[in-house]
């Protein structure tokens, strides 16, 4: 998973639930006209085809990010791929259909219902007579037993994740006859149509034992399309093999392996035949795609992409003259940087010739990414604040910069608790507002906030963003050292955001990288800096609006910042000279300029009357605010120069109104400005990530919000800033469940003091939550009327976004490489894979386009 889906595992029984069910049904159904949940926003793509299309026999090898650590779907260590296992060889009651919305699976249930609710709410199962387990024996009342009271939590000596709905059951008990199953509820619970799902035999739930590690590695007992048949830790695989006493539609593929392979090796593992099915990010989709486009070009055509694409017949012709000059030492360093340039290109020219077999399957997850405020302490423990940062967002250009690239549906996601084609959806981002940039500055004044305040000198000591935030020591404040730490992120190439509207990157930020110290809170400066002067005072951070180091190339960046010692001509020729740099978009002569003002700012007491007045005079002939030197080179380097990203209306005509996007002055209270703290993840996965931090960064910088952005190492984002509360802003993502009432409770309900003092967020990590809230979730659970209990989640949805604690942006774009000839697979969206249906076409077949929902 990229970090645009940096989460907690196994935290919702949702991620196991979506991924776990097995559907047939692939057409979309119950969206009405009418229906506010309307239909998903983007349309599944796998090559559908019937089954008498595709050949019988056949393995299909799946790549995951690793092994399994337990194939018990209820452990606090399950995972996605203990969610595909169990998919395929357990029972599951309901399944979700391509809308994300729950299915009786006709396979093992005839028919469920709720027939008494009162005194107590049952409810009817009637089990499919083929059903059984790969043993012979019947499914039937004591699995259900077994399993609820393995999970209804009152033994505590099941290591159990959660749970949620099994401790609202009284009973469980046989009906009319073996195929009957009745379950007495003490509380009324309107998401049983969530439990069972999956089923484990009574082998695996009936002791704590058989639970707790029975099965970790091993299930002796199915009763899915498809067996265990070896989970091999050396190879790297979990193997599945058809289930000889299935009763449904016989599996197609003779076998199916789940194989580990790391998300940046799968290209190289497409190429070499090592798996079929991957989920990929959007730089190996690019290359898929090319290789796709070149298929009829012929294997002996120069590619105009990769390694090799860099070296123009210039380069290459000072090469083999260097190669073959008289400077032996340089010679042989250039001989050797040939062949290695050779190898690299032959390697990329094979493997874009072996990933010709495959094509990219594109679809939404079922998931979504959002911005996380922390309410618990600093400004955004103030609703006004939280609401002035959501106000001040534009999620639509949000969603673009991630979607738009991949060609996937760029739109806002409007529910905290559901997605478009759920049942609980509804649009209720209007209980917050859309952006409005003045509405955002009225609240932050209303707020204590203020432009212009006094503001008290600190020294800064604590970390930026927890542990793990880079730091740099502060020497001299005069110091002129460039600090280039991932100064040029470059575009994105994980989820797209590296397109045109993203190119350069972003005006206004920069991050520190913690990537490399792992958690450690000291860490060494930036490369460079050291042959400059002394330290120039920063402590690792980028703070938005706040940057004083000449020579500091942020990506993207359009405006000069302040200087450290402002002299009334200095800072007269500083702003117009950074005005007119930030209309152009030129970012290196604002660069320039800034140097050359620094180094004049540090002769400031040197500077007589008749320099000045010099100077003054020399304005008047270049024109205000700039030399004519650097008013000459704006004037021919500007066009060449600008950059995507930069000022709105750099080339508008004459008279048009100078841009709206305008950077308020930076606000003070009570002598502190308002700094947030920004930690977003340094891997390599998560670059669309970071670029949508940069854009919201220069978004809040329009209203005077300050942010301090920090990477930290992939590994301790979650548990150490996430979970911990390290963080004022952050970005991570949320899946989807079809069940919000039970699910989504724990995300958002109100924190409450534990006794130890602490404080018991739950998975609350934004540490915002609302009484109201609270008691909508309690009500739309135990609401046995479906129509009412959605009515109550979305108005509980309504309140979470007024409390502005979260502000979700997109749904998670979903990459697939998938061979040519692989049908009923790919990018499932919403709907769990019909595993059965799965396989390899006959040969001379097509496979059916996808159809949009």
């Amino acid at each position: 998973m990229s970090h645009d889906g940096v989460g907690p595992r196994a935290v919702m029984r949702s991620v196991a639930f979506l991924t776990a069910g097995v559907l047939a049904v692939p057409a979309l159904a119950g969206c009405s006209e009418n229906d506010p949940a309307g239909k998903p926003t983007a349309g599944q793509e796998i090559a559908p085809a019937e089954r008498g299309l595709i050949a019988d026999g056949g393995t299909l090898r799946w790549a995951v990010d690793a092994l399994p650590e337990t194939l018990n779907a209820f452990q606090a260590d399950a995972d996605a791929a203990t969610s595909k296992v169990a998919g395929a060889v357990l029972p599951s009651m309901y399944r979700l259909d391509a809308n994300g919305r729950p299915q009786r699976n006709p396979d093992y249930l005839e028919s469920a219902k709720v027939v008494d609710r009162e005194p107590r709410q049952v409810v009817l199962y009637k089990l499919n007579q083929q059903a059984v387990w790969s043993d012979g024996r019947e499914i039937g009342a004591a699995d259900f037993a077994a399993q609820w009271r393995a999970l209804s939590g009152k033994d505590t000596a099941y290591w159990t994740a959660r749970n949620a709905g099994y401790d609202r059951i009284e009973k469980i008990e046989r009906g009319a006859d073996d195929l009957e199953v009745r379950v007495t509820f003490s509380k009324p619970y309107a998401d049983w149509q969530s439990l069972f799902s999956p089923l484990y035999p009574k082998d695996v739930t009936g002791t704590p034992d058989a639970f707790n590690d029975g099965a970790r590695r091993k299930l002796k007992v199915t009763a899915g399309p498809f067996a265990l048949d070896a989970v091999d830790k050396d190879a790297g695989e979990v193997r599945l093999k058809r289930n000889q006493r299935w009763w449904g539609r016989p599996a197609k593929l003779s076998e199916l392996v789940l194989r580990a392979v790391p998300r940046d090796k799968r290209t190289a593992a497409l190429a070499e035949g090592k798996v079929d099915l991957a989920e990929i990010d959007s730089s190996e989709a690019h290359r898929i795609t090319l290789a796709a486009r070149d298929k009829g070009k012929g294997n002996g055509a120069p590619l105009a992409h990769g390694p090799g694409a860099a070296l123009t017949p210039g380069k290459s012709l000072r090469s083999w003259a260097i190669a073959h000059g008289s400077d032996e030492e340089a010679a042989d360093e250039e001989i050797l940087a040939r062949k290695k340039r050779g190898k690299a290109v032959a390697k990329y020219a094979d493997e874009q010739s072996s990933l010709r077999g495959f094509e990219v399957r594109k679809s939404l997850e079922p998931a979504f990414t959002q911005l996380a405020l922390n309410g618990e302490e600093g400004p955004l423990a103030d609703e006004r604040v939280r609401r002035a940062v959501a106000r001040a967002l534009d999620r639509d250009e949000l969603a673009r910069v991630v979607l738009r690239p991949l060609g996937l549906p760029a739109e806002p996601v409007g529910s905290h608790l559901a997605l478009s084609g759920q049942h609980a959806y509804a649009d209720n981002s209007g209980a917050l507002g859309g952006q409005d940039t003045k509405e955002a500055q009225a609240l932050l004044a209303d707020a204590g906030w203020v432009s212009g305040g006094p503001v008290k000198e600190e020294q800064k000591e604590k970390k930026a963003a927890g542990a793990g935030a880079s730091k740099e020591s502060a020497d001299s404040e005069a110091s002129g050292t460039p600090t280039d730490s991932d100064a040029a992120e470059g575009p994105d190439t994980d989820e797209g955001s590296g397109s045109s509207e993203d190119s350069g990157s972003s005006g206004s930020s920069s991050t520190s990288d913690s990537s490399e110290s792992s958690g450690s809170s000291d860490s060494s400066t930036s490369s460079g800096s050291s042959e400059s002067s002394d330290s120039s005072g920063d402590d690792g951070t980028y703070i938005v609006g706040e940057d004083g180091k000449p020579g500091d190339d942020k990506p993207g960046e359009n405006r000069a910042p302040a200087l450290l010692v402002p002299a009334p001509l200095a800072e007269l020729q500083r702003v117009a000279l950074l005005d007119q740099a930030y209309v152009l978009g030129v970012r290196g002569q604002a660069e320039k300029a800034k140097k050359e003002q620094k180094q004049k700012a540090g002769k400031k007491q040197r500077i007589g009357k008749k320099q000045q007045a010099e100077t003054e005079k020399k304005q008047k002939k270049d024109g205000p605010g700039t030399s004519g030197k650097v008013e000459k080179n704006l004037a021919r380097e500007g066009k060449s120069q600008f950059q995507h990203g930069g000022a709105p209306g750099a080339y508008a005509p004459k008279g048009t109104a100078a841009p709206g996007g305008a950077a308020a002055g930076p606000l003070a209270k009570n002598g502190k400005p308002l700094s947030l703290r920004f930690v977003l993840p340094s891997g390599p996965g998560s670059q669309s990530l970071r670029a949508v931090g940069e854009r919201i960064s220069r978004m809040l910088e329009r209203i005077g919000i300050r942010t301090e952005i920090s990477k930290v190492a992939d590994e301790s984002y979650f548990k150490d800033h996430i979970a911990s509360g390290q963080y004022d802003l952050a970005l991570y993502s949320w899946p989807a469940s079809a069940f919000p009432a039970t699910d989504a409770r724990p995300i958002y309900s109100k924190p409450v003091p534990a006794a130890d003092g602490s404080l018991n967020v739950e998975q609350n990590y934004t540490r915002v939550g609302t009484d109201q809230v609270d008691q909508l979730f309690d009500q739309a659970i135990a609401e046995l009327d479906p129509g009412e209990s959605r009515s109550l989640v979305r108005k509980a949805d309504a309140r979470i976004w007024a409390a502005a604690g979260s502000i979700p942006l997109y749904q998670r774009p979903q990459l697939t490489a998938a061979r040519t000839n692989l049908a009923n697979a790919g990018a499932f969206g919403f709907q769990t894979p019909v595993y059965e249906d799965m396989g390899f076409l006959k040969k001379g077949t097509k496979p059916q386009t996808s159809s949009a929902p």
